[in-house]
Parts: structure tokens; sequence; C-alpha cells
């Protein structure tokens, strides 16, 4: 695998926002960072690259700087 691949690849990514969000609606807030936390580990297990993995994370924390 070569780089963190940022373009959708869903088929139907309304889909996958339902999933994701379906998840979390009968959960506490407290439950609902933990699937989180469970649901990143699982698919950084998955991707299994560190760098790959190492790439998201930096993606994410700039998003999140944006936002402040």
């Amino acid at each position: 695998m070569s780089g963190l691949v940022t373009d959708n690849r869903f088929a139907d990514p309304d889909a996958a926002l339902r999933i994701l969000t379906e998840a979390h609606r009968p959960l506490t807030e407290a439950e609902s960072a933990d699937l989180n936390a469970r649901l990143v580990l699982i698919l950084a297990n998955h991707v299994g690259d560190a760098t790959i993995l190492a790439e998201a994370v930096a993606l994410a924390r700039r998003t999140m700087d944006e936002k402040r």
C-alpha cells in the first residue's frame, strides 16, 4: 500500500454514515467514545501499516486543529 487514500471508496457513502450513526444511537457519551476507540483499533489493525496510520492520525489532528 502506498500512501493514505482519502478519496471516497464507498459505493454508497450515505449507507456507511447510517451504519456509524446507528451504532451510536442507543449509547451514552462514554459508551460512544468507547465504541469509537474500539473501532479505531480494529480498523488500524486492518490497515496494518504504521506509516499509513501515522498519516491518518496527522490528517485527523490537522482537521481538528482547523476547527479550533
